[in-house]
C-alpha cells in the first residue's frame, strides 16, 4: 500500500483548516441576529402567537421563503396542528385541509425526528406529492423541537431565496433557535394550561350559580350548554335528559349557527346513549363518520366529546360538546377539564333538586299549616257565628229582619263550603303537568310589574293554551322574560304591550305562534350591547322561527317592539 503524499494531506488539512474557520465566521457573523431571534420567540407566552413568531423568526434567520411549524398529536403518528409562515390566506384557503402527518416526508420526520437537510426535496423517496393549490417548494430544511425532553413537532423551512440551498450554517443556526423554541411553547403551553383550569373553574362557578339560584330549571339547562360551548371551544353545547325510553333527549342548545335540535332523541338502541347511561364518557375523532352516532345531526360535525352528568353514583343526563367538521380533536387536558366541569354540573344540578325539593317540602308544610287554621279555627269561629245568627232569627220579631239573617246564615254556609274546598285543594299535591302558557305568560307579566312600576297590558289571540306545544311554550315564556328584562333595564319605558297570537300564518302556509313586546322607551343605541336579542333569536332558530326589531310605541315609531316566532 503507498504511502500518503504528504503534499495532498498538508491540502486537505488546510481546507479543512479553511472550512472550519469560515463556519466560526459565518456564525460570529450571525449571532447578533441569531439572539435577536432568540428574543423575539421568547416574547410571549400564548401558545399560537408563539408558534407564529418562530415561523417568521426562523424564516427570517435562514432567509427562507416559507416556514411552518407540525405539532405532533398525542399518539405520536401523526399532526393535531400545523403553523404556516409565507403562505398567503388566499392561497391557504385554496390549498384547504392542513396536512395530517401520516405520509410523506412530513409524516417521515415524525417518525424519525432528526434534522434533514434537501438541495431538492421533490427528488426524496420519502416525497408524496403537493395538493392542487400549493405553491411550489424544492429547497428544504426540518429540525425537530423538543419540549422538556420530549418531542413537541417538526420546523420546516422551504425554499431559500435567490434560488439558493440551505447551508451547514443555517442549520447550526436553525437548531439553537429550535431549542430555545422548545423552551418558548414549553412556558406557552403551561401558561394555557392554567389560563384554561382557570376558565373551566370560571365556568363551573357561573353554571353552579344559575342552578342554585332559584330561577327556572330549562334556563339554568342552558346555562350549562352555553358554558360547554364557550370553554370547550367548540360548535355547540347541548345537554341531553333520560327519557322514559332508555334513550336521551336534547333538552338545550348553545350554538351559534342556527339549530332545529331540541327536542332529538338518542334512542335507547344506541351504543353511545348506553354507555353516557351507564356513566361512561365517549370521545368521538368525527362524528360524521362514526358508526356510533345515529342521529341526523352527526352529519355537521367531527371531533365530539360526550360526557355523563353524574354524581354520587346517579347519572342525570349527558353533556356533548361538538366541534365543527375538519376542527382539530379535543387534547387530553382539554377532555380532563371538560369531565371534571360535567362532574361539577352534575352536582350543581343535584344540589339544585334538593334545594327545589326543600323549598316544595317547605310550601307543603306551609299549606298544612294554613289548611289546619283554616279548619280549626276560621270554620268553626264561622259556624258559631252561624249558630248565633240561626238563634237570632228565631227571636226575630219583624219579618224582614228574620228573612235577612236567614240570608246571612245561607251566605255562611256557602262560605263554610267554599273555605272547606279550599282546604282540600290546599292538602292536594299540586300536579306535575306545567300551567297552562296563558297563566305562566300573566304570572311572567305580573312579575315584570313590580321592577317596572307599572303593569304591561296584554293580549291574546287564538287557542294558545291548545295550540302552542310545550316546548315552544318554554321558549316563549323565556323570551318574554328577556324582552322584559330588556325593556326594564335599558328602555327606560312608561308604557309596554305584550301580544301573544297563536292565529299567524307563515309564508309556507304553516302556522305559528308570534310573541310581540313593545314599548315606548329609547330603542336600542348604537354600539349598544345584544346579548339578550342574539339569546332571542337563538331560541327562535332552535325551533325553526326567527325574532326581529320593529319601532315602538313612542311618538314617531320611538322605542322598541320585539317580534318573537315560531312554528306551531
Amino acid at each position: 500500500m503507498a504511502e500518503p503524499d504528504p503534499k495532498d494531506a498538508l491540502d486537505a488539512a488546510t481546507r479543512a483548516a479553511r472550512s472550519l474557520q469560515g463556519l466560526s465566521t459565518e456564525l460570529t457573523a450571525r449571532v447578533p441576529q441569531l439572539l435577536e431571534a432568540m428574543r423575539s420567540v421568547g416574547s410571549g407566552l400564548e401558545l399560537h402567537s408563539t408558534l407564529d413568531r418562530i415561523c417568521e423568526t426562523a424564516a427570517e434567520l435562514a432567509h427562507a421563503e416559507y416556514a411552518a411549524i407540525g405539532v405532533v398529536d398525542e399518539s405520536g403518528e401523526g399532526l393535531s396542528d400545523f403553523v404556516t409562515h409565507g403562505v398567503p390566506q388566499e392561497v391557504a384557503e385554496e390549498i384547504g385541509r392542513r396536512p395530517d402527518g401520516h405520509r410523506g416526508l412530513l409524516g417521515a420526520l415524525i417518525h424519525d425526528p432528526v434534522p434533514v437537510r434537501l438541495a431538492d426535496l421533490t427528488t426524496d423517496p420519502r416525497y408524496a406529492g403537493f395538493p392542487a393549490g400549493h405553491p411550489g417548494m424544492r429547497t428544504f430544511l426540518g429540525v425537530p423541537i423538543q419540549v422538556q425532553g420530549e418531542i413537541f413537532g417538526n420546523l420546516y423551512l422551504t425554499e431559500k431565496r435567490n434560488g439558493a440551498e440551505f447551508t451547514d450554517y443555517d442549520l447550526h443556526m436553525v437548531r439553537v433557535l429550535a431549542t430555545e423554541a422548545g423552551i418558548a411553547i414549553g412556558n406557552a403551553r403551561l401558561y394555557e394550561a392554567a389560563r384554561q383550569r382557570e376558565h373551566w373553574i370560571d365556568g363551573s362557578v357561573a353554571v353552579t350559580t344559575a342552578l342554585l339560584s332559584g330561577g327556572d330549571a330549562d334556563e339554568a339547562l342552558s346555562v350549562v350548554a352555553e358554558q360547554a360551548r364557550r370553554l370547550a371551544g367548540s360548535a355547540a353545547g347541548i345537554v341531553l335528559l333520560p327519557t322514559e325510553e332508555g334513550g336521551l333527549e336534547i333538552v338545550a342548545v348553545s350554538s351559534d349557527e342556527p339549530s332545529s335540535s331540541l327536542g332529538v332523541t338518542v334512542p335507547a338502541r344506541s351504543a353511545v346513549a348506553a354507555k353516557l347511561l351507564a356513566g361512561e364518557a365517549v370521545f368521538i375523532d368525527d362524528s360524521a363518520t362514526d358508526s356510533r352516532m345515529v342521529t341526523s345531526l352527526a352529519g355537521r360535525f367531527g371531533p365530539s366529546m360526550m360526557l355523563p352528568l353524574h354524581s354520587g353514583g346517579r347519572v342525570l343526563g349527558a353533556l356533548a360538546t361538538p366541534r365543527s367538521r375538519g376542527a382539530r380533536p379535543f387534547t387530553e387536558t382539554e377532555r380532563t377539564l371538560a369531565t371534571q366541569f360535567a362532574s361539577q354540573a352534575a352536582l350543581a344540578l343535584m344540589m339544585a333538586e334538593a334545594q327545589r325539593d326543600r323549598e316544595r317540602l317547605a310550601v307543603y308544610e306551609d299549606r298544612d299549616r294554613i289548611a289546619r287554621d283554616l279548619h280549626d279555627l276560621v270554620i268553626q269561629r264561622l259556624f258559631a257565628t252561624g249558630m248565633m245568627l240561626e238563634s237570632a232569627q228565631r227571636r226575630a220579631v219583624v219579618p224582614e229582619v228574620r228573612t235577612g239573617v236567614g240570608r246571612a246564615v245561607d251566605e255562611l254556609d256557602v262560605t263554610i263550603q267554599e273555605i272547606r274546598t279550599a282546604i282540600f285543594a290546599l292538602q292536594q299535591e299540586p300536579a306535575e303537568a306545567p300551567s297552562r302558557l296563558r297563566t305562566r305568560v300573566l304570572r311572567e307579566i305580573n312579575m315584570a310589574a313590580v321592577p317596572l312600576g307599572f303593569k304591561p297590558s296584554h293580549r291574546f289571540l287564538g287557542p294558545v293554551d291548545s295550540l302552542v306545544g310545550e316546548l315552544t311554550g318554554k321558549n316563549l315564556v323565556a323570551a318574554l322574560r328577556e324582552a322584559l328584562s330588556n325593556a326594564f333595564r335599558h328602555a327606560g319605558a312608561s308604557l309596554i304591550d305584550v301580544v301573544v297570537d297563536a292565529t299567524v300564518t307563515l309564508p309556507d302556509g304553516s302556522g305559528a305562534v308570534r310573541l310581540s313586546v313593545a314599548d315606548d322607551g329609547v330603542g336600542i343605541p348604537e354600539g349598544g350591547r345584544r346579548s339578550g336579542l342574539r339569546n332571542l333569536a337563538r331560541r327562535a332558530e332552535s325551533l325553526g322561527g326567527s325574532s326581529r326589531i320593529e319601532p315602538g310605541l313612542g311618538e314617531g315609531g320611538g322605542g322598541t317592539t320585539v317580534v318573537w316566532e315560531a312554528p306551531l
